[in-house]
């Protein structure tokens, strides 16, 4: 088994995802870590070493040219599996590579999670779930809010008291313990950030907070609330992967359903409603693979992660994990 993540942010979480169901059906597994993160991969195979797991069972591969190196392992025979986690664009690249040998590939791709809140909705708490769903890990996250869809009624409310909880964000280094938001990974997704603000800012949003990048040494970007946002602007088409919240104003249910539908993603969408019936009808139109109703946190272990449409394939976590690493073997016989 060959696993890969593309993404720095998680990525400890996201390998052991991986480990563990693939130690459990009896793989060996090579490890090929995201290039801003590796010492973390390099604790894992250090802790799993000290638990007992035997030499060359978990194996660890950085490189600075990944590209030749994953092509290297995709065409070894002795590679049946590739679990990836990381952009959509580089997955299409591993799949087209991996078919080349017919390999079994399970994919957690982007997100662009629509964030959708009734007027009938418990607005303090929609705001609670909002920060956690919008800025675990800074907002970078494939489970991160992207979208924020605010029937009008609750619009007003909801956009004045996210700009606040978002404004009143202590950005600052990691190892200060008063620090509420650290910096981006790296310049270049500084700069991403930065230009879907201005896109969205040059077709007629307007920035209620934040709207910069942030001082000091870092690759920072203040926490931004954008409202007034139209459909035209490329940050609600596109995975922000940063403490940016651009909120769309919709009148109808159907509306609503319909703006959480427009993008090729499908990873996970949060709904905030005091209807349970609305609750889950809605959740049951929305094209995703994971829905949190009324809560900002969907992962949990026992339950299966992953999306649809070009999110990704298969499942990881509960006792799905465990069969992506596994192949039906039926056998017939006469006695």
């Amino acid at each position: 088994m060959f696993t890969a993540c593309h993404r720095a942010g998680g990525a400890e979480e996201r390998q052991t995802r991986k480990i563990g169901p693939a130690l459990t059906a009896g793989c060996t597994c090579i490890l090929k870590p995201a290039t801003e993160t590796p010492l973390t991969t390099y604790a894992i195979a250090d802790i799993l070493a000290e638990a007992g797991v035997p030499p060359g069972v978990v194996n660890v591969v950085t490189t600075s040219k990944s590209g030749a190196l994953v092509s290297a392992m995709l065409y070894d025979p002795r590679v049946r599996k590739l679990s990836f986690t990381g952009s959509i664009e580089v997955g299409r690249v591993l799949l087209k590579e991996a078919a080349d040998q017919v390999i079994n590939c399970s994919m957690e791709l982007g997100g662009n999670a629509p964030f959708v809140v009734f007027d009938d909705a418990d607005i303090d708490a929609a705001i609670e779930g909002a920060m956690v769903a919008k800025m675990r890990n800074g907002g970078e996250a494939c489970t991160a809010a992207n979208r924020f869809y605010v029937q009008r009624g609750a619009l007003d409310a909801f956009s004045t008291k996210l700009a606040a909880r978002m404004k009143a964000l202590k950005t600052g280094i990691g190892y200060d313990p008063s620090t509420q938001l650290g910096p981006l990974v790296n310049a270049s997704s500084r700069a991403k950030v930065a230009s879907l603000v201005k896109d969205a800012t040059d077709k007629g949003a307007r920035v209620i907070t934040g709207g910069t990048s942030g001082s000091g040494k870092g690759f920072f970007y203040d926490a931004t609330v954008l409202v007034d946002v139209p459909q035209t602007a490329d940050i609600l088409n596109e995975e922000i992967f940063g403490p940016v919240a651009p909120v769309v104003a919709f009148d109808t249910e159907e509306e609503g359903i319909a703006l959480a539908n427009q993008t090729e993603y499908g990873l996970v969408a949060y709904v905030y409603t005091k209807d349970l019936a609305r609750g889950l009808r809605v959740s049951e139109q929305i094209e995703s693979g994971m829905i949190a109703l009324n809560r900002g946190l969907v992962s949990d272990a026992a339950a299966p992660f992953g999306g649809v449409k070009q999110s990704g394939l298969g499942r990881e976590g509960s006792h799905h994990r465990l069969l992506e690493f596994t192949e039906a073997k039926y056998i017939a016989t006469a006695w």
